[in-house]
């Protein structure tokens, strides 16, 4: 992970809820800075942090945010939506059978053509020559069982997995309000 006090490309500004805790954290929750400039003339933000970098309008200079918060408190608690992005998330981005990271799908524990649905509790992450080996069986009679039962995690289980997956590139002033354990970089 580069920890660095240089911008990143395109100026992103690191999205707080309005408890200054980040919206995600996998994926972070960043937005582009002309969604940040126009959220802040709203006054839906407040700004945290700023960038050295200034922009310009014909009446108007601004030093671009690069750490916001949200003026409304956005909850937490609803119910993650099923994507094969939240699934790879709740089972850590490994395979429920080997524990592979590479070549990741889904596979059905009861499968589809033995009428398995596509819910939270039939799906697990599978690398492709697991996903292979088991085929249309059921898991128990290809010998092989995911380590975890699959089941619908909670919005805040999958931010607590998402901090375990940090981005490569951090701006240092985004720092303050992230929970990461990282050695900065100068």
């Amino acid at each position: 992970m580069n920890v660095s006090g240089a911008p990143l490309a395109g100026f992103p500004a690191l999205v707080l809820n309005a408890d200054f805790r980040p919206l995600s954290y996998y994926p972070l929750s960043l937005w582009p800075w002309q969604e940040v400039v126009k959220a802040v003339f709203l006054e839906r933000v407040d700004v945290v942090a700023h960038y050295d970098k200034l922009i310009h309008s014909p009446s108007l200079e601004m030093r671009l945010p690069s750490v916001i918060s949200l003026r409304d408190y956005v909850r937490q608690d609803r119910p993650p939506a099923f994507t094969r992005f939240n699934v790879f998330l709740r089972d850590g981005f490994a395979c429920q059978y080997c524990g592979a990271g590479d070549d990741l799908t889904f596979d059905h524990l009861v499968p589809r053509s033995k009428g398995g649905r596509t819910t939270w509790e039939n799906i697990v992450t599978a690398c492709a020559p697991c996903n292979l080996r088991k085929g249309g069986k059921f898991a128990r009679h290809a010998s092989m069982r995911p380590y975890r039962k699959p089941r619908r995690p909670s919005m805040h289980e999958l931010q607590h997995v998402g901090r375990r997956f940090p981005p490569h590139h951090l701006h240092q002033s985004w720092m303050d309000y992230l929970y990461w354990d990282v050695e900065l970089e100068a």
